[in-house]
């Protein structure tokens, strides 16, 4: 007979009396009491000191002062490039006249430098811009060599080389028919030593046959003088300066009117009017016209 097992059911079920109970309905009201106990958002009173904080923080600036800071930031960048082209400035002796003094106060350096590139840019085919470089190509080769022309569109004309003063005796003429002859002609001659300058017609350029007339001109201390058309202003310039001349209207002689439009050094362009006396090709800074009533009233006189 198996013997009676009398389990502890009383204390089994105190154990499971003794779990905790969940609150009664009088303690409830406790409860809700620590739930608003919770923090509170702040109160209206309160809300003008956090709205004051926020406007304390810094604005954003203005159009007016985006504007000063990208104009700063602009003169700096032309002061460094300035400061960065004069270092590499090709040391070429003292410069070389335009044979205009008004120009050559236009210029950085107050004339041309050996060992460079000069692009005379001509508005159209009457602009004066190869009288100014014939001119310019004169004081070069006064007392350094001859002149060498590469005439590639048929449209030098000795008789008016030698009235600017070009010697007959001491001028070389490479004629050539092909665009690529023409950019050949003038970087063997721009690596020539010897010659006081270069002096050709171009209208196609690339920015890779620019660069290599621009080496050969450093290297053998040359001087490049090259009239291009107006819309090279356009392209990346390798010369040490472009200048841009245009025609006026003028009493006397032919009036043109030149802008710089690039200089190593030159912080900005800047222009200046001139006249070419066609009689003797002498180049000189324009007369400031009077106005019109007080031209009437001094021929009246």
């Amino acid at each position: 007979m198996r013997p009676k097992i009398n389990l502890p059911l009383t204390m089994t079920l105190g154990h499971a009396t003794a779990l905790p109970q969940p609150p009664t309905k009088d303690q409830r009201p406790e409860i809700l009491g620590h739930a608003n106990a919770l923090p509170q958002p702040p109160a209206g009173d309160q809300r003008p000191e956090i709205l004051g904080h926020a406007t304390a923080l810094p604005q954003p600036p203005t159009a007016g002062d985006l504007r000063h800071t990208r104009s700063q930031l602009v003169a700096r960048l032309r002061e460094e490039l300035s400061r960065l082209e004069r270092a590499r400035r090709p040391e070429g002796g003292p410069s070389i006249s335009t044979g205009c003094p008004a120009l050559d106060r236009l210029l950085p350096a107050g004339g041309l430098l050996r060992g460079t590139l000069v692009e005379w840019l001509a508005a159209d085919e009457a602009s004066g811009a190869a009288c100014l470089a014939l001119a310019a190509a004169r004081e070069a080769c006064r007392d350094d060599g001859p002149l060498l022309v590469v005439d590639g569109e048929e449209k030098f004309y000795p008789p008016a080389a030698a009235l600017a003063g070009i010697d007959l005796e001491r001028l070389i003429v490479v004629r050539v028919y092909q665009p690529r002859d023409e950019t050949w002609a003038l970087d063997q001659a721009l690596r020539t030593p010897g010659l006081g300058a270069v002096l050709g017609w171009t209208r196609q350029l690339s920015q890779r046959a620019a660069r290599r007339l621009q080496l050969a001109a450093e290297a053998s201390g040359g001087l490049g003088l090259l009239v291009r058309p107006e819309q090279a202003r356009h392209e990346p310039c390798w010369a040490e300066a472009r200048l841009l001349v245009r025609p006026q209207s003028g009493e006397a002689g032919r009036r043109l009117q030149v802008e710089l439009l690039r200089a190593r050094g030159a912080a900005s362009s800047s222009m200046v009017e001139l006249e070419i006396d066609d009689e003797t090709g002498v180049v000189r800074l324009a007369a400031q016209l009077a106005p019109a009533g007080r031209r009437q009233r001094s021929a009246g006189a």
